[in-house]
Order: structure tokens, then sequence, then C-alpha cells
């Protein structure tokens, strides 16, 4: 029977009722909250840059098809160049910022399947008929494993359930990470 863990906690008036486990999946479940409502905040954010970066690149193509149109000779052909290599700049800039929304797309993607594991987790934990059996651990090991889309993860993940403590884990993880330098991988 799945135990009712609504009220809050009772942490701070024990009654003979208290359970470690409410307690557990409240906290969990508040844990799992602030995540997705912290991805909520700033995906509306993303999505105004993303935008302004959109409308810029245009203009910034637009400006170039008018510079490429302009002389090259006399004193407008110096600020034809120098104009061209300012321009030049702004799509390096811009193009910059394009990898940066993609290593945001892929935080906000990790950040899901982590809040999606903790509700899986959290039904588990509360099911007191499903909470002590080892099988229906597996199976959420499972279907968590499953939502991992990168060699890395699946790595981390294996780590951890083999005993590697889990900072050990993870700095094996950012240390290949960071040996992949800045390839992007959109999933």
């Amino acid at each position: 029977m799945k135990e009712n863990i609504k009220g809050g906690t009772r942490a701070r008036n024990p009654d003979l009722d208290w359970n470690l486990l409410r307690e557990t999946v409240l906290m969990l479940e508040l844990a799992a909250g602030q995540i997705e409502h912290a991805m909520k905040d700033s995906n509306t954010s993303v999505e105004v840059l993303t935008d302004s970066f959109t409308t810029m690149a245009g203009y910034l193509r637009s400006m170039s098809d008018v510079l490429d149109s302009m002389p090259v000779d006399g004193a407008g052909g110096a600020k034809k160049s120098e104009m061209q290599h300012m321009a030049e700049n702004v799509t390096g800039m811009i193009q910059q910022s394009i990898i940066a929304f993609q290593f945001y797309d892929k935080l906000t993607q990790r950040l899901t399947h982590v809040c999606h594991s903790l509700a899986s987790m959290n039904e588990l934990v509360a099911d007191r008929k499903r909470l002590y059996s080892p099988s229906e651990w597996v199976a959420l090991q499972e279907q968590i494993r499953s939502k991992y889309t990168t060699v890395e993860e699946h790595a981390l993940f294996e780590a951890v359930m083999e005993g590697v403590p889990v900072q050990e884990a993870l700095d094996r993880y950012m240390s290949s990470m960071k040996s992949k330098g800045d390839d992007i991988e959109l999933f």
C-alpha cells in the first residue's frame, strides 16, 4: 500500500506515525520541484536570448551583403574593410553564443532526467510493497540507465553501481568530458 506522504514534515514534532521514508520523499520532492522551477525560469530567459541572437545574425547577414556591394577603392574601401573585419568578429561571437546555448540545452536535458529519476525514486520509496523489493530497485536503476545518452554518463552510472564513491566517479566523468573538448552532442 502506498503510504500517504502528504501533510509535510513531522520531524519537528514527531509522533508515533513519524517516518523516515516520508521525510526522505518530502525532501526529494522539494529538490525536484526546485530544479524544475529553476529550469522553467531560465528557459524563458534563454528563449529571449535565442530570439535576439537569431535576429542579430539576420541583421549581420544583411549588413554583410550591403558591405559586399560597396566599392573597394578610395576612402570608403578602407572603411568597408574595417567594417567587414568587425562583422567577422561579431559573427564569431554569435557562433560562440550558439555553442553556449547548445551546452545549456544539454544541461536542461540532464536536469530533466534527474527530475524524472527523483520522481521515480519517490514513487518507489513511498510504496512500502515495492520499497523492500530488490527487483523493484533493479528496475528503477535500469529505467534511470536507459535515460543516459552519452558514453560518459553510462560510465558514471556503472562506476557508482559498482561501488566507486560518487565523488570519484564524478571526477572521472568530468575528466573524460574535459578531454572531449568543445564537442557538442545534441540529443
